[in-house]
């Protein structure tokens, strides 16, 4: 087997992610921008018996995805890659800060995609492989407060349905995880620790998360909504008339 590549792999979800792999077995290549959080998260990883690299990089620079994966794949095959690296933004649309929407997009759309090309080619020429997409249950619907958040979660899943069904019978899967509120640094990070959305209780754990999606994408499950009420929520889209879901998501982001 060869390595799996994980990237946002210093904290939250995709620390989760790299101790559920290990606990299957793999080998790992780690990245994110910490590098202390990345050493500390691969010393532990070690401790199992596991193969364990890190590979700092930043995927909000322009050449940040085409570096990584010159970097990861010099270390060796990789068979398995999660793109969880992601970024957020709250506030209105008109005054929210621009060079952070466009690192928004950068982070969950650009690079994401830029790494998901690699890694097919990289796959189809060695035997296959599986890809697991974060995305998140904003992905179902429109979000005012978090606009470009909700715009570039939706991308990342109708890109990795697309390219699935593309790559069925290749021997590659692609899987994409739409997590809801997870307990991560996330909405911190975002500035949004005293929304509405927050107070409603239902915040899954990141290991929870992890496993939904390591489980998932190894059974080569193409849609994995964690929880049940994740999976309420996106369901709703399918009932609710634009609007009146539109109106709704507003206001879990309403600050209380």
């Amino acid at each position: 087997m060869g390595y799996v590549l994980i990237t946002g792999a210093s904290e939250g979800i995709g620390k989760a992610i790299a101790h559920r792999a290990a606990q299957d077995g793999r080998d790992l290549i780690l990245s994110a921008r910490s590098e202390d959080k990345l050493k500390a998260l691969a010393g532990e990883l070690r401790e199992t018996g596991r193969d364990v690299h890190v590979v700092i990089a930043d995927l909000n620079a322009a050449d940040g995805a085409k570096t990584l994966w010159a970097n990861a794949t010099q270390i060796g095959q990789i068979d398995v890659l999660v793109n969880n690296a992601g970024l957020g933004i709250n506030g209105p649309f008109a005054k929210t800060d621009t060079a952070r929407e466009e690192a928004t997009a950068q982070v969950n759309m650009i690079a994401l995609t830029q790494l998901m090309k690699a890694g097919v080619q990289h796959m189809t020429g060695n035997g296959g492989g599986k890809i697991l997409n974060v995305s998140s249950t904003a992905a179902f619907m429109p979000g005012p407060q978090m606009a470009v958040y909700h715009a570039s979660k939706s991308y990342v899943l109708s890109l990795s349905e697309a390219v699935a069904q593309e790559l069925a019978g290749a021997g590659i899967t692609v899987s994409v995880l739409c997590p809801g509120p997870t307990k991560t640094d996330f909405f911190k990070d975002a500035d949004m620790k005293d929304v509405r959305l927050l107070k409603l209780g239902l915040s899954m754990t990141a290991e929870g998360v992890a496993d939904a999606g390591w489980s998932g994408m190894m059974r080569g499950k193409r849609v994995i909504v964690p929880g049940f009420m994740n999976k309420v929520f996106a369901f709703m889209p399918r009932i609710t008339p634009r609007g009146l879901l539109t109106w709704v998501v507003a206001q879990f982001y309403v600050r209380s």
